[in-house]
């Protein structure tokens, strides 16, 4: 019997890699950086996500799903509503709305729900990267 050692499937590879890689660019990150990197996971999380809804996989898109829907949940608590005021409260309603179109998407496998939040979400996605 063939037993796997972990090394051998390429998808196991491929992900150990890019484990690696996220917590290369997270080691000693800048604050700012952090929720950069968190965005670059988000945006590629929900590509994958629609991408598998396409191709029927539904064990990938639930994956990218929770993954997506974990991220927002990050960015929405991690948001400082004492210093960030109205800026905050409105960030924190996209991040929830754009969580619930994730969700909803997923549920009725609908690829036009993921791209709505892709969209509310690459606009702020845009303005991070341009003040960093």
């Amino acid at each position: 019997m063939f037993m796997s050692n972990g090394y051998g499937a390429m998808g196991g590879a491929k992900a150990r890699y890019q484990t690696v890689d996220v917590a290369s660019q997270v080691e000693g990150a800048s604050p700012h950086r952090l929720i950069g990197i968190l965005f670059d996971e988000l945006m590629k999380a929900t590509e994958i996500m629609i991408a598998a809804m396409r191709a029927g996989n539904r064990a990938k898109m639930i994956d990218k799903q929770a993954r997506a829907s974990n991220i927002l949940l990050a960015l929405e608590t991690s948001l400082d509503f004492h210093n960030g005021g109205e800026i905050a409260v409105n960030l924190a309603r996209v991040y929830r709305e754009s969580r619930r179109l994730v969700q909803l998407g997923g549920r009725t496998n609908d690829p036009a729900q993921v791209e709505t939040a892709r969209g509310y979400l690459s606009e702020i996605v845009d303005a991070w990267e341009s003040i960093g």
